[in-house]
């Protein structure tokens, strides 16, 4: 079974202007994956960041600046706006990859999933991370490239090139994924 994992599409990263002018296409290609899964039912989660403003959830990097983010609440941690997040389970995370310290893994074996396509943001942090923990855990791995970005294009090459070499994680078009769908999931 695939799974599509939907990655931090909030507001908070948004407020980064490289990410700012592609929030219309982002919203776009994650939609129609998102209602691609959905009819022909395989499951969808979307995954969010927030943090508690007690400091008890920041990250060394927001503790060593003193400065939080994505507050448990605040407008930052919601969903873009026009993102079809409508009766879709949702997971909170306040690590990079959307394993630690959640109950991802547990979710995706009740679903029997063995495979998950990875859209959203940031390619180079918590899309890259999530996949080499989904890689230590024996999970197959496609990264939606059309529904995918990040603020530093250089460092999300990068990863993907090495992620995509050693870990044989494709990155494929919306038009590929839709196709593996019709088809019954196979890799291509």
């Amino acid at each position: 079974m695939i799974a599509l994992l939907v990655i931090d599409m909030q507001n908070a990263y948004f407020e980064d202007p490289a990410l700012a002018a592609k929030q219309e296409r982002l919203v776009s290609a994650c939609n129609e994956l998102l209602d691609a899964f959905s009819s022909n039912s395989h499951k969808a989660l979307l995954i969010g960041t927030e943090h508690e403003r007690d400091k008890s959830t920041w990250s060394l990097n927001m503790l060593d600046d003193d400065q939080g983010f994505i507050f448990r609440g605040g407008t930052q941690a919601e969903f873009v706006p026009g993102l079809d997040i409508n009766g879709l389970p949702q997971l909170i995370k306040t690590r990079d990859s959307a394993f630690v310290g959640t109950d991802l893994l547990s979710r995706l074996r009740n679903w029997r999933v063995d495979e998950v396509v990875l859209a959203g943001v940031s390619t180079h942090n918590c899309i890259a991370q999530t996949a080499a923990d989904a890689f230590a855990r024996n999970i197959r791995v496609a990264y939606a490239e059309d529904a995918m970005a990040s603020g530093d294009a250089e460092a999300a090459a990068d990863m993907l090139r090495i992620l995509s070499a050693e870990y044989r994680q494709p990155v494929q078009s919306n038009e590929v994924i839709l196709g593996r769908l019709r088809d019954g999931g196979s890799r291509q």
